[in-house]
């Protein structure tokens, strides 16, 4: 499954608290794309828990929750007055935040620079978005040097407190050899731990690796029952990557038996059911 890099997670608001079967292989720093689409309007895609939290945060008048509320609101202006000064002060949150706001332009001229000065600060602390983000500015080259090998590493920190976009980022960089030895093998374990977790785009690559035997011995079934997953995970703007799954899934099927069939789509609709 072939993307463009992916733009950095977005998250505010928070607390540390072709792809036919023949179509060109996943290549690294590309497989995270899907689930880390850029939010140009953030109120309106900002999850409804996290909104609601947010508001009803504002009551308790605490600069963070403030904050927090403005970001919800697209008061950029309130939010960044609010956000500096904690971010100036070590705060983890803010700080990622803020690195947001600036990769965004949100209240703010737009500033790969100043994202990555911020994404650093609060990936230094542990923040496992921010060490994701961190990974993609330089798996993208965006306000510092292009490095795939700084791109693995910072992945790795977030994969490796199961952060699911970082997992399928440092899968598609063992999968193509970028930064790091390729490994088939080790491409599928974190792309399996991604699409667990949800992650469309490393259910798809599950799927396809499983069709084609890399990292694995070939299973049609497995195949078939994560290229059906990745199907119903894709979001519904994502015709592209729908479609090619459920193509994929189909050359699948020509390969196999009705029984085999049946058993992968039984094994499709007990992942679904979770």
């Amino acid at each position: 499954m072939v993307h463009p890099a992916p733009p950095p997670q977005d998250r505010p608001g928070r607390r540390a608290a072709s792809r036919r079967d023949g179509a060109p292989r996943p290549r690294a720093g590309a497989l995270a794309a899907c689930a880390l689409a850029i939010r140009t309007q953030l109120p309106a895609r900002v999850a409804v828990g996290i909104a609601a939290a947010a508001l009803a945060a504002a009551a308790l008048a605490g600069p963070f929750e403030l904050a927090t509320s403005a970001l919800v609101r697209g008061d950029y202006a309130t939010a960044l007055r609010q956000l500096q000064p904690l971010a100036d002060q070590g705060d983890a949150a803010a700080q990622y935040n803020l690195g947001l706001m600036f990769y965004h332009g949100l209240g703010v001229a737009q500033d790969d620079a100043q994202a990555v000065k911020w994404f650093r600060k609060a990936a230094a602390q542990g923040d496992a978005a921010a060490q994701n983000n961190l990974g993609v500015m330089y798996d993208k080259g965006r306000g510092l040097r292009q490095s795939h090998a700084e791109a693995v590493k910072w992945y790795r920190l977030a994969a490796d407190q199961g952060h699911p976009l970082a997992q399928a980022a440092l899968a598609a960089k063992y999968y193509g050899g970028e930064g790091v030895a390729q490994d088939y093998r080790e491409a599928l374990l974190l792309f399996r731990k991604a699409a667990e977790q949800g992650v469309a785009v490393a259910q798809f690559s599950v799927g396809t690796m499983f069709s084609r035997g890399e990292g694995t011995p070939r299973d049609n079934v497995e195949a078939y029952r994560w290229l059906s997953v990745a199907a119903a995970g894709f979001p519904a703007a994502d015709v592209e990557g729908r479609a090619g799954a459920l193509a994929n899934r189909d050359a699948v099927a020509a390969k196999m038996t009705a029984d085999e069939i049946a058993r992968a789509q039984a094994l499709a609709a007990a992942w679904a059911a979770k």
